[in-house]
């Protein structure tokens, strides 16, 4: 007994405590095998437990893997750093549960499987980096993009992971900490379990607690406030009309201040009358363009009847087509979207949008109420209205909404299939979220053997799904009407991020897959998850046709949904030539 104290002193003396330190954040020792002295039960560990690290590892590996977009190297850094986090969770977990089943291998096994953990992890990390040059490119090439990437650049991924991933597993262990030593608290006055069941999920509470309530709300609110300050200003280019057809001029309803940035782009690149008398070959017509802005009224029905009135002033409820415009967070309209139904028309139409939120579509998706509110609320008062006119005079009434805005018009119709199609006589959805109410019941509706990324429904009666022209042509029958049109491209994370990537694998990785997705990527629990939340970053980062950008699409869908009389295929694509480059779509 005497040398196994001899042997715990000399130890003690080895590696000295602080005198501050309080009792629990010190090392404690026990007599081990042969009398040795062996640390017992330490609030925080000196290295990373051996499968703790070969979890961490694994998700580095596997992070590198291809997803839907290629990502710079920062990018990749980080979405390495999370997913070796996670790995390192996992890997930390499956070990604690071995050591209570039994499993403690002896000093000797120990200190072999760290050296070959570190011959592995060593190797293995430069031979999967470099591998993921070639991913990389091969996802690149898949979106229409030079495949050769600068090498030196990748070689900073692994660093980054590194220093990111660490900042993660010592705020991770900070957590753990303070719920141990509240259990040592607890313990005092309740049985051991209880004390870390009620300490664990105290910490719980405090963390999201502050993550909901003082980060989120902070970070919501400077986003917010910044974006308030942005919608002020005016583009570049963007001047106040004069046209009486036009919200913001002079004798409109609406204050050219009240329309906010996005609505100040919307009707100031309205098309010309001499523009589109030239497309046309005849004499064109000012087209309506009405927007009401977050400013001009307190509350949701007020600006939709201030809609309705700008609509009723402008003359937009007696042209030949009356578009409802879905925005996104920010009350931004694709260009590429509500030029092409004025060309079309050569000026006889009218569209419409309204403001429900400063911030934009990733921040105002977590308050997507507000979306679905709005989307009701002005379609439903422009119809009522529109169900007032002449059957036989009445305008084509059609929706449009593109991401965020695809969802608020969606809920417009209670994302009823049959409401859509008695109520409107055509829609246009661009980039749909997974959230989509009629998006997510079409999509689970299609016939079997139709790929999830360009689905089937009812034989193409009503709804198509593009990424191409040629789709709108699948299937091969007739398309009586009204139609609806759904761009979605393969490669669109903001079409296919949804919280069930987290435990299933989906079926748009299923063959055939869409043409730019690219091969070689696989699904893995959780980690395909956070690989494409981290697409979502760069999702208009990449070439028309893929991620979040639908170029000229909208002209072709258009012209299939609603086309004027004696429209050709040629005029589609003249008109698609004419808008090539057209703002940001």
């Amino acid at each position: 007994m005497a040398d196994g104290a001899s042997a715990l002193t000399r130890s003690g003396a080895r590696f000295p405590a602080p005198s501050w330190l309080p009792s629990w954040l010190r090392p404690r020792w026990r007599t081990g095998r042969g009398g040795r002295p062996e640390r017992h039960g330490p609030i925080v560990r000196r290295r990373p437990s051996w499968g703790a690290v070969l979890g961490a590892w694994a998700g580095y590996s596997l992070s590198l893997t291809p997803s839907l977009l290629p990502r710079a190297w920062w990018l990749q850094g980080l979405c390495a750093a999370v997913s070796a986090a996670i790995g390192y969770a996992l890997g930390a977990a499956v070990q604690a549960v071995a050591r209570r089943c039994g499993a403690r291998p002896g000093p000797r096994t120990v200190r072999w499987a760290w050296w070959i953990l570190g011959a592995v992890v060593l190797v293995g990390t430069v031979l999967v980096t470099a591998r993921s040059v070639h991913w990389q490119g091969e996802v690149r090439r898949a979106v229409a993009l030079p495949p050769q990437l600068p090498w030196w650049q990748w070689v900073l991924v692994p660093l980054v992971a590194v220093a990111v991933g660490g900042l993660l597993v010592l705020l991770a262990r900070s957590l753990r900490l303070g719920a141990r030593a509240l259990a040592r608290v607890l313990r005092r006055v309740a049985p051991a379990p209880v004390a870390y069941a009620a300490g664990a999920a105290l910490v719980a509470v405090v963390v999201v607690g502050v993550v909901q309530g003082f980060l989120l709300s902070g970070v919501l609110s400077a986003i917010e406030s910044g974006a308030s300050l942005a919608d002020r200003g005016t583009s570049p280019g963007i001047v106040r009309p004069d046209l009486p057809t036009l919200s913001g001029s002079p004798v409109s309803y609406e204050s050219w201040d009240s329309l906010g940035n996005q609505g100040r782009n919307f009707v100031g690149q309205a098309s010309t009358r001499d523009e589109l008398t030239r497309f046309a070959g005849r004499p064109a017509m000012d087209p309506v363009r009405v927007y009401v802005g977050l400013r001009s009224a307190d509350t949701l029905p007020k600006r939709a009847a201030l809609a309705v009135a700008e609509l009723e002033r402008t003359g937009g409820f007696s042209r030949k087509v009356l578009a409802v415009m879905g925005t996104t967070g920010s009350g931004w309209i694709n260009p590429q979207a509500s030029a092409p139904l004025e060309y079309m028309y050569a000026g006889d139409s009218a569209e419409v949008g309204l403001q429900y939120s400063y911030l934009p579509s990733v921040a105002s998706v977590l308050t997507e109420d507000e979306a679905a509110k709005a989307g009701a609320a002005l379609f439903d008062a422009v119809r009522a209205k529109w169900l007032t006119l002449p059957a036989a005079t009445r305008p084509k009434l059609v929706v449009f909404g593109e991401s965020l805005g695809s969802y608020a018009t969606e809920r417009a119709f209670d994302g009823d299939p049959s409401r859509l199609g008695t109520e409107a006589d055509g829609a246009l959805l661009v980039g749909p979220t997974f959230d989509n109410p009629l998006w997510l019941e079409v999509t689970r509706d299609r016939e079997p053997g139709s790929p999830q990324w360009r689905p089937v429904v009812d034989r193409g009666a009503r709804f198509r799904f593009a990424q191409v022209p040629a789709d709108l042509g699948v299937p091969a029958t007739p398309w009586p009407g009204p139609r609806t049109v759904y761009l979605q491209n393969g490669s669109d994370p903001i079409v296919w991020w949804s919280p069930g990537l987290l435990f299933h694998r989906p079926d748009w990785l299923d063959r055939p897959r869409a043409a730019d997705v690219s091969p070689a990527m696989n699904w893995y629990p959780v980690l395909t998850f956070w690989q494409v939340a981290c697409d979502l970053a760069d999702a208009n980062g990449v070439p028309h046709g893929h991620g979040h950008r639908y170029g000229t699409m909208p002209t072709t869908a258009w012209a299939a949904i609603v086309p004027p009389p004696g429209w050709t295929s040629a005029d589609t694509e003249r008109l698609a030539a004419r808008l090539t480059g057209l703002g940001q779509g």
